[in-house]
């Protein structure tokens, strides 16, 4: 059962929080963040990416670098950029995105619970990725940025968020990528002692998006539980930022392939190997888009083909081998364009769902990529399934959109 616990966030002032807040660390790369924080000191960036603090080609890795961060935490609270709250909340954080909006749970989640599994995994993290993030941790003593969780839908949780959601908003503003975000503060005594209860009940979280951060989060917290003579297991490093949604508000968007070459075969080569598996339509020049489960669209030289996944290409009863990231890449990235590894592979490369399918047709007409295959998203069933399960998804499965701001909120661990 899910244990939480509320935490006095540190937050911007209702007036510095559009300079404050910024995308999360992992979604721009360094002349991006550099970009987006130009002329503004007040910017997240000069805290989860230092390395714009430093001239152009340093490396984000580098000491001094962290060690920046350090400085620019400190710098920022004594500056009142970021003011603790006085007493422990737990907050709520709203997504906008396309008319649609999700309710957040912001709250301190439990590092046994990571360590013992009932906050569940569905991806594999890389070491060098877990490091660099319980560096920034260590440095700052802090989670700066929150990681996304998804719980089973909760009735009397809706409601309860429903009561703060009512009134006047602390934070409420449309960011530069057209999403919303607005912020309460779960201040009553009883709401609060509520929420923990009924997480209590609660047999499993599952991480969606976020898992290096929550892995780096949570191995510092336990590192600080060795290495303190006195722990008791109440200290605020037993705890880490998350926003926790109900599984039954998440939109997974689709996560896309493109390929370099055909590995050697012509069109119709390719396409007749492709017919062993899939029953192939030719779409014309109009983008198509999958409809469903086992249905793929494949954009190569300028034309738009549905496939459909022959039924013995799949297994519904095994929660990896019904995925039809599965099934692509078995019949089609590996037998016929010889892709072993998603990871490492520099045929192939992943192209996120909000961009559209537009950008798959994009890539392949330039000529920087022969051909593109567009999946149909996986579900919250399906990704819930598969870490109850305790398997792991296939690289690049999972889009989440909108992406959680960073800033809205901070967890210091002391």
């Amino acid at each position: 059962m899910a244990t939480i616990k509320p935490f006095r966030g540190l937050r911007p002032p209702k007036d510095l929080v559009e300079q404050v807040v910024s995308r999360p660390y992992d979604v721009l790369n360094s002349e991006e963040a550099r970009k987006e924080a130009e002329g503004n000191e007040k910017s997240l960036y000069h805290i989860i990416k230092p390395e714009i603090d430093f001239p152009v080609g340093t490396d984000e890795h580098d000491p001094r670098v962290y060690q920046k961060a350090a400085e620019n935490f400190q710098k920022f609270q004594d500056k009142g950029w970021l003011v603790q709250d006085q007493k422990e909340c737990y907050y709520v954080y709203a997504q906008t995105m396309n008319g649609k909006t999700q309710y957040g749970l912001v709250v301190g989640a439990y590092v046994p619970d990571y360590m013992n599994g009932v906050i569940k995994k569905h991806e594999l993290t890389r070491r060098d990725k877990e490091e660099d993030r319980m560096k920034h941790v260590r440095v700052n003593n802090a989670n700066i940025e929150p990681v996304f969780f998804a719980y089973p839908d909760n009735p009397e949780l809706d409601q309860i968020i429903a009561k703060y959601t009512e009134r006047e908003p602390e934070y409420d503003f449309i960011a530069n990528d057209g999403f919303g975000h607005t912020f309460w503060i779960i201040d009553e005594e009883n709401d609060i002692r509520r929420i923990t209860e009924i997480f209590a009940k609660i047999p499993s979280l599952y991480i969606a998006d976020g898992h290096h951060r929550s892995a780096a989060a949570a191995l510092v917290g336990a590192e600080k539980a060795q290495q303190n003579p006195h722990h008791k297991g109440n200290e605020e490093y037993n705890y880490f930022m998350a926003v926790c949604f109900p599984d039954n508000q998440l939109t997974i968007i689709d996560y896309n392939r493109v390929v370099k070459d055909l590995n050697g075969l012509t069109d119709e080569e390719f396409l007749k190997r492709v017919a062993e598996h899939f029953i192939i339509e030719d779409k014309g020049t109009e983008i198509y888009k999958p409809t469903k489960l086992h249905n793929f669209s494949l954009y190569l030289s300028g034309h738009w083909y549905s496939l459909i996944a022959k039924p013995d290409t799949y297994d519904d009863s095994d929660p990896i081998g019904v995925l039809d990231v599965t099934i692509s890449s078995h019949y089609i990235l590996d037998e016929i364009l010889g892709i072993k590894d998603l990871r490492s592979d520099k045929r192939i490369d992943f192209v996120g769902g909000i961009r559209g399918l537009g950008e798959l047709k994009r890539r392949v007409d330039s000529g920087e990529m022969r051909v593109a295959l567009a999946l149909y998203p996986v579900t919250m069933k399906q990704l819930m399934d598969i870490a109850d399960t305790g398997n792991i998804m296939p690289p690049k499965t999972t889009w989440f959109e909108p992406k959680l701001r960073s800033g809205l909120v901070i967890h210091k661990l002391d």
